[in-house]
């Protein structure tokens, strides 16, 4: 969780129920965005990160980085880059197949990512036998 800048005025009850957080609680207990933007520079530098929505997670980021007033030393790629069209013909459906199998709640960055990284290496795993077959 962020802390908010003071103004950072636009979150709203949708974007609450959307994320399950209140606002109350990212200013109570949200990292200032300078340490997170540092944390994700050290941990990042230099690599480019894959997303399945990097065209809303890069302008949330710039907006991230331009307020810590540091540069972002790491890149933000569209996952498709990385997806063979085997993997985008069945992507979908794995998608789904992992989400119900982890049954865990959507719409939190570390639960998001671990739906994408199993969806990721089942459909890699697909691919490949099925090229082998």
């Amino acid at each position: 969780m962020i802390h908010p800048k003071d103004d950072w005025l636009h979150w709203s009850e949708e974007a609450e129920e959307h994320h399950k957080i209140q606002r109350t609680d990212l200013i109570q207990s949200g990292t200032s965005v300078e340490q997170v933007a540092s944390e994700l520079n050290h941990k990042l530098y230099n690599q480019t990160v894959y997303s399945d929505g990097w065209v809303v997670d890069q302008t949330w980021l710039i907006k991230l980085f331009y307020r810590a007033g540091m540069p972002m030393q790491f890149r933000v790629s569209a996952l498709d880059m990385i997806l063979s069209e085997s993997q985008m013909d069945i992507w979908h459906q794995v998608k789904q197949e992992v989400e119900m199998e982890l049954n865990i709640a959507r719409h939190r960055a570390s639960n998001d990512a671990l739906i994408i990284q199993r969806t990721f290496i089942r459909t890699w795993e697909i691919s490949q036998a099925l090229q082998h077959t």
